[in-house]
């Protein structure tokens, strides 16, 4: 792409291109975060337009997928983060997100603290990993949050 066209490139059309090639050359999440050499749930999120990667990590990621200097570029700046709409999401599987945390919100709060005393979990110093766990009633989705425990600072 000429200068011309990278001044216009934007994360929603990065994300669009990367998907497009993922399409194309029929290869997943996780193969993208191996050649990438990050973890499938991060490199998602990049992918995605809510983080950003070091140089090494978005060249990896476009020569993986056949891709310009321009994705690269992007993948590298710092977007908007959370930058959905403020209504809750429709989509069945991500609105179950907002649902679990209506019902058991309030319940991970009180067990937290208890466990932890008054603070928040990190959402910076944070870990997410999702797998799949077979089961003959259905399968399951594991989710795992690993975040660090904040206190809040007294004085």
């Amino acid at each position: 792409m000429s200068s011309e066209t990278l001044s216009c490139i934007t994360h929603e059309k990065a994300t669009e291109l990367i998907l497009q090639a993922k399409k194309e050359k029929g290869v997943t999440f996780a193969e993208i975060a191996e050649a990438v050499g990050g973890h499938e749930v991060w490199v998602t999120s990049v992918i995605f337009g809510q983080n950003s990667m070091l140089e090494d990590n978005a060249k990896a990621l476009v020569e993986f997928l056949g891709l310009g200097d321009e994705v690269a570029e992007i993948l590298q700046i710092c977007p908007l983060k959370g930058s959905l709409d403020d209504a809750v999401v429709a989509d069945p599987l991500i609105y179950r997100f907002h649902e679990i945390t209506q019902v058991y919100g309030t319940t991970m709060k009180a067990v937290i603290h208890e466990k932890f005393g008054d603070g928040i979990m990190s959402a910076i110093d944070f870990e997410i990993d999702i797998s799949k766990k077979e089961d003959p009633k259905g399968d399951r989705v594991v989710i795992t949050y690993d975040g660090k425990f904040l206190p809040y600072r007294k004085w």
